[in-house]
């Protein structure tokens, strides 16, 4: 506990630059006295910590102080490697520096844990270039323009203030204000093409709840259905359900909650022959009569 309210009063130093030792008492829930004893040993393990009295006087440390490596345990240097290989590992070659500096400065080894690559199986993807020019864009608030499919296949034309790249359901999208629907969306990255970065700048900030039911799109009404799915799609049913049981054939018995929408009839029939709507009644029917029409075009 002492070493973590040595470390903490260091950060707090660095944020408020001056604090007495009644606040930080107070902080810690602690008497002054043990904080006086944490100054004491701070300053003897080097930190240039000092004290003023008199009115405005308080804590504070030297304009110039740079935290040590010395102050952080062997665990939470590994930590902050690792977040930063994480960061690395999205945003490609951009943060290679300063992870070499932390890498010599912590004493850490270059083992890398994590590698993100945006792309599919088709080398002409060019997604990791378009989450660069977006994340560029959020982070120096630019708007941006680009052609959208939307899930009923209509190209449309937006601008945007982009606010944030969510992952989310085994895909990318970018969270963003649109200009045209004057309300904040989400936008699948694989759908966006012709991506440009606007010269006019934004002010907006993100909300701090993103996920609705009217941002994700979703309707209201949820239909349940119930499925079998053919044993030779487990990698599919492992991907993509949570829960599942076995029939007597060994296929998968899958209950899912739908969202009402020509999306669900889509996703069931990307199962192609091997999926079986066991109920409700008229999903299977709309699924029966789909496959019949589909079928007469051949």
């Amino acid at each position: 506990m002492k070493g973590n309210r040595l470390f903490e009063i260091i950060y707090i130093l660095l944020d408020k630059k001056n604090i007495t030792a009644k606040e930080l008492a107070d902080h810690f829930e602690v008497s002054q006295r043990t904080i006086y004893r944490d100054i004491e040993n701070l300053s003897e393990a080097g930190v240039p910590i000092y004290m003023t009295k008199g009115k405005g006087g308080g804590i504070s440390l030297l304009a110039d102080f740079i935290l040590n490596k010395a102050i952080l345990t062997q665990e939470e240097r590994k930590e902050i490697l690792a977040a930063m290989q994480g960061l690395n590992a999205v945003n490609k070659d951009e943060f290679n520096g300063a992870l070499s500096k932390l890498n010599s400065f912590l004493g850490g080894n270059n083992e890398n844990w994590i590698e993100v690559d945006f792309s599919n199986w088709d080398k002409n993807n060019d997604l990791g270039e378009k989450f660069t020019v977006i994340k560029n864009s959020i982070i120096n608030k630019n708007l941006i323009s680009f052609e959208y499919f939307n899930a009923n296949g209509e190209l449309l034309e937006r601008i945007v203030e982009p606010l944030k790249l969510v992952f989310k359901g085994q895909g990318w999208y970018l969270y963003a204000y649109c200009r045209k629907k004057e309300d904040n969306r989400f936008f699948k990255l694989t759908r966006m093409k012709s991506v440009n970065v606007i010269s006019e700048r934004f002010a907006r900030v993100v909300p701090n709840k993103i996920f609705t039911e009217k941002d994700i799109g979703y309707s209201k009404e949820l239909v349940h259905v119930k499925v079998r799915i053919n044993k030779k799609l487990a990698f599919r049913v492992f991907d993509e359900f949570q829960n599942y049981s076995l029939d007597d054939n060994g296929d998968y018995i899958v209950n899912l909650d739908f969202p009402v929408g020509d999306w669900m009839f889509g996703y069931l029939m990307s199962f192609g022959e091997n999926i079986e709507i066991l109920e409700p009644l008229h999903i299977r029917e709309e699924i029966k009569s789909k496959l019949i029409n589909s079928l007469n075009r051949y």
